[in-house]
Parts: structure tokens; C-alpha cells; sequence
């Protein structure tokens, strides 16, 4: 139905606000529709399978309709593992679920021209989607009301985890990699990160006519402003339109020329471009009919910012495959991973330090009358424990340069963070330093597996767990966050009579499981350490998390490998993070510092305690340097205390590098 309107969709925006789950579409969806929804019919169950989810639509005719309603919503990047048999992600700063899928009856577009109110009409629902088109006919006849108050705008964002350090020595590794032989490419990334506790609706309406992305998207508190388009299938005809290969869009005309045509020149970029193209031909190619999957020529495409090279892969697909077969050949897209894909994401998993969530995944629509239309998450922000962040990266190749490969990430991040009114934080000098070659932790084993579940550790002396409400506080929290369970109301009653049973020092261990099941074990502690304990450096991108996971497979290996010794985590750029049991603290005069809770590492009881206890006592990053000049080193940990430490290996000076970014 028709509805009568004068406002922009940049201004019909607004009227979602306050609305249960709202989506907004815009571009070149569906073939350059705008789509607004909200208050769906049905909303996925987190446990179901995302692909199977979508694929589950209802037998509709299409009369008039250009859409009437469908699955909106998002696929993070980590279903991959539904796909191919990978290994552990490294740690999530904040937790986001898998996916976020909603099923809407009924959508408002805007064709280019008009407004139009669309349903899949049944008994059932007849008298909500009336009553929802009496609400949107009311609202495109009125104006948005006006803020008074300007939108809070994010910032700075800077780069987390183990930052500009991290990420060049991820490349050299990759380039190693490449060297070696083990892959072609793979597409590194890193995230930056901004305080915001504001409605992602007014970044998403700031940046819409600033950006004016061929993907913008406002789905379940993400903001993506996506230049690439994933996967769009109409009837059995299907398309992929990878991107790979760019060049900044800025300075005068003349400099945006020599750019554009500096991309289609370069060999670097052409080969980056022919890898993927080949590898989306191939994924098409597993659902599609032999003989119709064709790559036609590469075309230069200018978005906010940059230039970038694009193909468009065609194919069409067999008989009685849907789009959840579709997906599962696709996914994640090629273009945000490497080649060969497989090999890639293992390396990805491997050499970034923050896991990726819906970035890199993908987000849009999958309807009953228009079929499927999917962006790929580049560009794109995520909201959530009052933080904003946005991922950006690229392909790489054996030619790569590390600090070039950095330069190109921050230029892709720096448009759609300008499109929101946000800036991205220089890279300083200090953050670009030299360190020693710690042996890499993952030449041993993978990341510790989140679904083995986690655990924590409670001293018990003479019959009393020491502290067991904040462990079991964490624990709760972990559970919570990682599994969305609970656990038992019993758990503290039943660990205080575990304990009660004992006279002796004794260690408790409370395990959790992923479904919220607890058990509780009681073993002899024994005296603590006498003497200090030797460390031995690892490097360990973004160290094992906010966790403590059951799976300790990768410290035991790292302890067995030195026998008498202590792993140290230490990221790539050089920063201490924690003892593989235990937090790290050093002595400087007067003051103890002990590295920052930034998701990097287990937040200890008995170092928050501390942190409490001792006016002195602070959080400062500590580099490998700074950690071997301190006047004393120690460990916390809850059931030990406090432990004097020293470094088995020396330890050399950072050299610094050139000029910052």
C-alpha cells in the first residue's frame, strides 16, 4: 500500500526509534530499495542454526509485492566454524552472540520515488499489521521531532588488543607464512575502539548522507556503512561481488586520478584481486550448474575514502539448493579471509590478537518474494558494554610491506569513523617499537577451547574458602557471558560445605560447564612456593582473555617445555600481560603496577584486592623492558598469594622505529 509522505529516507530514520528491534536498509538493496522494519513476527532462537534459520521461509504468491517482509539480521564472522573444522578464536573484548536473525511479516520502502507499506498478510496477524500500517502512515505524514541536544559522537578511537606493534608483527608473520609456503594470502585485521554509550540510530542517520554506503545497515545495534555486496540471489541467478585492492580517495582531483589509476595498475593489487575472484568462483562453483559460473572484467569503485577493485562473479544455481546450502558454500566470504580459504582462517585465528564478531561476517535480508541480499560486514561498527569499535584490515600477499599493510588499515577505518563524527587516535612512536623474539605460544598447541567450559580457584584454611563470593561472582559473570546460562542456586552453599569438610590447606576448584552445570573438587594445596619463581616469556596474540578456562592444555604444554618454570604471556607488541596462573606485578619505589584489565587478561581476585588495599598499587601497561628493570617482580594468585619472580631469559632493549603514522 502507497503511503503518503514527503520525508527523505535519511529522515524517516528517526521514526524507529523506541521501536522493538529495528532495522533499517539503504542503498542498493534489492536493487536500490530502502527497507525500514520493525516488531518482528518471530525472533531465531540463539541455539538454532543460522543457515537452516534462514532458508525457513513461508509459501507466499508474490501479487504486487517487491518484498513484503523476511529474515533480517546478521551472520557473525566465527559461524564459519559450522562450516570448516577450525581452531580457537583468540579472546572477545565484549561478547557478542553468534548471530542475530529476526523474522519481520511486514517492511516500509522507499522505491527511490514513493513510500510503500508491505505485508505477508494471514488471519492471524491481519489485525497487528493493520494496526502497524495506521503507525507508519502517521509517521511519514509528520517530520521526525528535532534533538535538542546534539548526538553524542564517539572518540577517539584507538587501536586495541596489542595495537599498530601487534599488527606489524602479524603481517611479518604472515609474509613468513606466505614464504614458506603455507597459504597465498590472508586478510589480517585490527579493531579500534571508542568509548560511546549513545543510540547507534543517530550514528547510523549521521553517516547515511555523509557516507552514502551501497550497504548501509542499522540491524540489532550494529551501524555498517559496507561498500561490498556478499551474496544476492534472485530465483536461481546468484552473484558475488568480492572487493580487493585499494588506494585512498583523497587531495585534489588529480591526486584521486593518479590514485585510481595507480590501482589498476598495480600488480600487487591485481594479484590480491585474481586470488579472490578465483576462490568466489570456486564457492559458487559447489552449488552452482557446471558451466555457469563466469568473473566478468574488474571495475575501479570509489567509496568514502578509498578506491577499490571490484568483480562481479555470476552463477546459477542447481536445482533444489536453497540459500542455506548456499551459505554454507560461501561462507565467510572469501574476500575477508584469504586463499587458500581454509589455511587463511586458521592463520587468522592464529596472528590476530581480538576475535572477530559480526565483522567479516554478514548482514541483510532474506525474503520469500525478493530472495536474498547480503553485504559483506566491512565498514561497519558494533555497540555493546558501552563501547563502540570497528575492525579494518586487508589482504596479505607475499609482497607486503607490515607498516604499509597498518597504513591501509587506518585509511580504511578513517571514512566511515569521519562519516559518525568520530576520529581515529594517531599511532605514537611508542607503540611501534622492536621487542625480543619471544617464542610464539601457538608453535605449541591452540587457544584454550571456550566450550570445555571454565573454572575458578578458591583457597580453603581451616575449613573457609577464602574469598568464594568473588569467585563465584566471576564465575557467574563468565558463565553469563560466554554461554548465557546461570548457575546454580546451590553452588554456594555446596562449595562451603565442600570446604567445611577439610582441615588442612586445601585447593577448590568450582567447574562450570557451558550449560551452567557445577562441579566442585577439594584437593591438598600445600605450603606456598618458597623462593621465587622463574619465568619464561611466550608470545601469545591477546593473550588468553577475561576467562579462566578449563582447557589448560596450551599452558601445560608451555610449563612442560621448561620444566621448573612459569609461562609468561607476553603479547606481540611487546606487552606483559599475565603468568600463566597467577597476575603479574613489578615494584618501582614505592608503587606497585600491575598491567590493565583490557580483556587481555584474568581480572585475579587476589589482584583486585590489592589493587584496593594498597594506595600504591596501580594499572599501567608494562612493556618486556620495563619489566626487567623494575625493582622486584612478583605474582598474585589466590592460592599462592604472593610470589616473588624473576625472568629466566634476558631481556633486550625496544628498538624504536621510524616516524609514527
Amino acid at each position: 500500500m502507497e503511503l503518503d509522505s514527503g520525508l527523505s529516507p535519511d529522515e524517516a530514520v528517526a521514526w524507529l526509534r523506541g521501536d522493538e528491534r529495528p532495522f533499517a536498509l539503504a542503498g542498493e538493496w534489492l536493487g536500490g530499495l530502502t527497507l525500514l522494519g520493525s516488531h518482528p513476527e518471530r525472533v531465531a532462537d540463539p541455539d538454532a542454526d543460522p543457515f537452516s534459520v534462514i532458508e525457513s521461509q513461508p509459501s507466499v504468491s508474490q501479487g504486487e509485492a517487491l518484498v513484503g517482509g523476511g529474515w533480517v539480521g546478521w551472520l557473525g564472522y566465527g559461524l564459519g566454524s559450522l562450516v570448516e573444522q577450525l581452531p580457537p578464536s583468540p579472546p572477545a573484548p565484549v561478547h557478542c552472540p553468534a548471530f542475530s536473525l529476526a523474522f519481520y511479516d511486514h517492511v516500509v520502502l522507499h522505491d527511490g520515488q514513493r513510500w510503500w507499506f508491505e505485508g505477508l498478510w494471514s488471519a492471524e496477524r491481519a489485525a497487528f499489521l493493520k494496526q502497524r500500517l495506521r503507525v507508519w502512515r502517521e509517521r511519514l505524514r509528520a517530520a521526525p521531532e528535532a534533538v535538542d541536544e546534539p548526538e553524542p559522537v564517539p572518540g577517539p578511537f584507538a587501536l586495541a588488543a596489542n595495537g599498530a606493534a601487534g599488527h606489524v608483527a602479524a603481517v611479518a608473520d604472515c609474509v613468513r607464512r606466505i614464504a614458506q609456503g603455507e597459504l597465498y594470502q590472508a586478510n589480517l585485521c585490527v579493531r579500534l575502539a571508542a568509548e560511546f554509550d549513545g543510540d547507534p540510530l543517530d550514528l547510523f542517520a549521521r553517516a547515511l548522507p555523509r557516507a552514502r554506503p551501497r550497504f548501509g545497515a542499522l540491524v540489532g545495534g550494529v551501524v555498517s556503512l559496507s561498500p561490498e555486496r556478499f551474496l544476492r540471489r534472485s530465483g536461481r541467478e546468484v552473484r558475488t561481488e568480492p572487493i580487493k585492492g585499494t588506494r585512498p580517495r583523497t587531495g585534489s582531483e588529480g591526486e584521486r586520478a593518479a590514485a585510481r589509476d595507480a590501482l589498476l595498475e598495480s600488480t600487487k593489487d591485481a594479484a590480491e584481486h585474481v586470488m579472490i575472484v578465483d576462490l568466489m568462483r570456486n564457492d559458487l562453483g559447489r552449488v552452482c550448474t557446471y558451466g555457469t559460473v563466469e568473473a566478468l572484467e574488474p571495475r575501479v569503485e570509489g567509496h568514502a575514502g578509498v578506491w577499490h577493485l571490484v568483480s562481479t562473479v555470476t552463477g546459477r544455481l542447481r536445482d533444489g539448493v536453497g540459500d542455506g546450502e548456499l551459505l554454507r558454500a560461501t561462507f565467510p566470504p572469501g574476500s575477508v579471509t584469504g586463499a587458500p580459504k581454509v589455511q587463511a582462517m586458521k592463520v587468522i585465528a592464529t596472528l590476530e590478537a581480538t576475535r572477530r564478531e559480526v565483522y567479516t561476517g554478514a548482514i541483510g535480508i532474506a525474503s520469500p518474494v525478493a530472495g536474498l541480499d547480503l553485504s559483506v560486514v566491512i565498514r561497519t561498527f558494533e555497540t555493546g558494554s558501552g563501547a563502540i569499535w570497528i575492525g579494518a584490515g586487508g589482504a596479505i600477499v607475499a609482497d607486503s610491506d607490515p607498516e604499509q599493510e597498518l597504513a591501509e588499515a587506518l585509511t580504511k577505518a578513517a571514512g566511515p569513523v569521519a562519516a559518525i563524527g568520530g576520529w581515529v587516535a594517531p599511532v605514537g612512536r611508542d607503540l611501534r617499537r622492536r621487542h625480543p623474539p619471544f617464542e610464539r605460544a601457538l608453535l605449541h598447541g591452540d587457544r584454550p577451547d571456550p566450550s570445555l567450559g571454565v573454572f575458578e580457584t578458591v583457597l580453603v584454611e581451616e575449613g573457609r574458602p577464602v574469598a568464594l563470593e568473588q569467585h563465584l561472582e566471576r564465575l557467574a559473570a563468565s558463565v553469563a557471558e560466554l554461554y548465557g546460562a546461570s548457575l546454580p542456586t546451590t553452588v554456594l552453599a555446596g562449595a562451603r560445605a565442600a570446604a567445611a569438610e577439610v582441615t588442612a590447606r586445601a585447593r577448590m576448584r568450582v567447574l562450570a560447564d557451558a550449560d551452567g552445570g557445577v562441579r566442585i573438587t577439594v584437593s591438598p594445596a600445600g605450603p606456598p612456593p618458597a623462593g621465587s619463581v622463574v619465568l619464561d616469556p611466550f608470545a601469545l596474540p591477546g593473550g588468553l582473555g577475561a576467562h579462566k578456562w578449563r582447557d589448560r592444555r596450551l599452558l601445560e604444554t608451555l610449563a612442560a617445555l621448561h620444566p621448573g618454570s612459569v609461562p609468561l604471556i607476553v603479547d606481540t607488541d611487546g606487552l606483559v600481560l599475565e603468568a600463566a596462573h597467577a597476575n603479574v606485578w613489578i615494584v618501582e619505589g614505592e608503587s606497585l603496577i600491575t598491567p590493565p584489565a583490557d580483556g587481555r587478561i584474568l581480572p585475579g581476585v587476589t589482584r583486585a584486592a590489592l589493587l584496593a588495599a594498597d594506595d600504591g598499587a596501580r594499572e599501567e601497561p608494562i612493556d618486556v623492558d620495563r619489566l626487567a628493570s623494575a625493582d622486584a617482580l612478583f605474582l598474585t594468585s589466590s592460592i599462592s598469594g604472593r610470589v616473588p619472580a624473576r625472568l629466566r631469559r634476558p631481556v633486550l632493549v625496544p628498538i624504536p622505529v621510524a616516524a609514527p603514522l
